[in-house]
């Protein structure tokens, strides 16, 4: 019989979590796919009969040569099943990200009008608003090139008149430009009602000759409301809106020219400056492919998280901050100090099972309190299924200490970034500062799954329920029963856990490529401290 060493099992073991993870990014690339090249070669084709381009080509453009831009919630729109048939919205129908415009990081966004002729969804809505905050969050100059309908009409209730609705993105360029933000629009196609307001808020807008035209009512609703014969181009034309009305201020020919005048309207602005020391930056101690054979494949499975951050960390390594306390306790969350290109910050990573101990909260809302004091980034490395549960962890007060690394996440205000590496489930998405914690930037990565609990732990707690049901109407459910019970439950918690649904309803900002880490760290840092860093004042604390 052959003996099979440690070396070889873990070998083996590396290989196929690299091949479980090579498939599950390459659905991601087919998805990916399918959001920027929405209706083929047909639709490129009928954009180069009106004159016009993809937006990513104008994108690729307008930033800086030989750089690349960013892209964030770019699967977005899949599944949403809105009125009229619409289920897919791809990309939301609009490009959002960051590039380098004469050498500053600029937040682009871009109608993408090969999609419901660049209507805006509730999806669009929300999407193109994440992007702003992002903006203002770092203090980020804003380019718009507009082509868009406006409010998809059949859910105008959905999209019109609440705070996170149409006018909000109006609001947010009037805020953002008091700030001194600039905001710079091109209008390369029709903006129609409320969409005008993106040519007319801007700081500076261009207009396409003979392809943008902007104004609050179009031809058929002047005929309906004054009985006036006229068309889009002597409405609300270029010609009409930089030489009669001033609504807009320069007239280009074709798109990229207009993409060259925004150029030449940015190339003013001073050199953006980082507020932190930068470090050389030291290649990572692991090879980059190595983190696709240290990633389980079992999302449920522990992970040495060490392992993880030495793939995308410089080579300096982690120095890490109370190693040696409670263990098999405390060291359920990991916490240090790191450099990523050069950049330090601090790190708060679910380690092993992932499970939230109280020495394990005690020590990272200690760390995170340590941090801000001191202006350091963070990041949150989450792998966390919740904190302990029990009357052991009950009585030792998990529940307090939970809400002290809830209260320390609040407050913190030094740049914030969480990365999705495996289960992100209930309290633990709070305390390792989830969505609604605002970080500055969230991704995720086809390990991750966001929920409320794990489906199994949702399964048992949901079956109990409708048996105690039962059990009260004198019923009893059958083995077969529970198991159909139990098993649409997990295929319902798995399919909304999933980093695809998740991404489609924009509840991360990009899902990477474990690749891609070091990389999206490395931009996201840099674009974070681009405003200076506030003072952290903290709450009371239940020590």
């Amino acid at each position: 019989m052959k003996v099979i060493d440690m070396d070889e099992d873990q070998s083996k073991e590396r290989k196929k979590n690299k091949d479980h993870w090579m498939r599950e990014e390459a659905h991601l690339t087919q998805r990916v796919q399918q959001a920027i090249n929405p209706g083929g070669e047909q639709a490129i084709a009928r954009l180069a009969g009106q004159g016009k381009k993809p937006v990513r080509d104008l994108i690729q453009a307008l930033i800086d040569p030989g750089t690349e831009f960013f892209e964030l919630g770019v699967i977005a729109g899949f599944g949403m099943d809105y009125p009229g048939g619409v289920r897919d919205v791809p990309c939301g129908g609009l490009v959002t990200g960051l590039g380098k415009i004469h050498g500053n990081w600029t937040m682009i966004f871009a109608n993408d009008s090969r999609v419901k002729a660049g209507t805006y969804f509730p999806i669009s809505l929300k999407k193109h608003m994440r992007a702003q905050a992002v903006a203002e969050q770092c203090g980020l100059n804003c380019v718009y090139i507009a082509d868009s309908g406006g409010a998809f009409l059949p859910m105008q209730a959905d999209v019109f008149p609440d705070d996170g609705h149409f006018g909000s993105m109006f609001y947010n360029m009037a805020r953002m430009s008091a700030a001194g933000l600039k905001q710079i629009t091109l209008s390369t196609g029709g903006n129609t009602a409320g969409g005008a307001y993106i040519v007319f808020m801007a700081d500076e807008a261009v207009m396409i000759e003979g392809l943008a035209y902007s104004f609050l009512g179009g031809p058929p609703l002047v005929k309906a409301a004054i009985g006036e014969e006229i068309e889009a181009e002597a409405l609300g034309g270029a010609q009409v809106h930089t030489s009669i009305s001033g609504g807009a201020d320069h007239i280009c020919q074709d798109q990229l020219e207009g993409v060259q005048k925004i150029r030449e309207i940015l190339s003013m602005e001073p050199p953006q400056q980082l507020h932190s020391h930068r470090w050389k930056d030291i290649p990572p101690k692991e090879e980059e492919e190595a983190i696709y054979e240290f990633m389980p494949a079992g999302v449920h499975q522990a992970v040495d998280v060490l392992s993880i951050i030495a793939c995308f960390a410089d080579g300096i390594g982690l120095q890490e901050y109370k190693h040696n306390y409670a263990p098999g306790r405390g060291d359920k969350i990991v916490t240090g100090k790191i450099r990523i290109k050069g950049i330090p910050l601090g790190v708060v990573a679910a380690n092993n099972s992932g499970i939230i101990f109280v020495e394990a909260a005690r020590k990272a809302t200690e760390f995170i309190i340590r941090c801000s004091m001191e202006r350091i980034p963070l990041l949150f490395v989450q792998n966390s299924p919740g904190y302990m549960v029990g009357s052991e962890a009950e009585h030792r007060g998990i529940g307090k200490y939970g809400a002290d690394m809830v209260r320390a996440v609040s407050n913190a205000q030094v740049p914030k970034i969480q990365l999705v590496i495996g289960p992100d489930n209930g309290a633990a998405n709070y305390g390792m500062c989830g969505r609604a914690y605002r970080p500055h930037f969230l991704f995720s990565t086809m390990r991750a799954r966001t929920s409320v609990m794990s489906g199994r732990s949702a399964a048992e707690v949901l079956l109990s329920i409708e048996q105690r049901k039962r059990r009260l109407k004198d019923q009893q459910m059958s083995e077969e029963e529970a198991a159909s019970f139990k098993a649409e439950l997990l295929e319902k918690y798995e399919f909304e856990a999933h980093p695809f649904y998740c991404g489609a309803r924009l509840f991360n900002d990009r899902v990477l490529y474990f690749r891609e880490i070091r990389d999206a760290l490395a931009l996201a840092l840099e674009v974070s401290l681009l405003k200076p860093i506030p003072d952290s004042t903290f709450g009371n604390f239940r020590f």
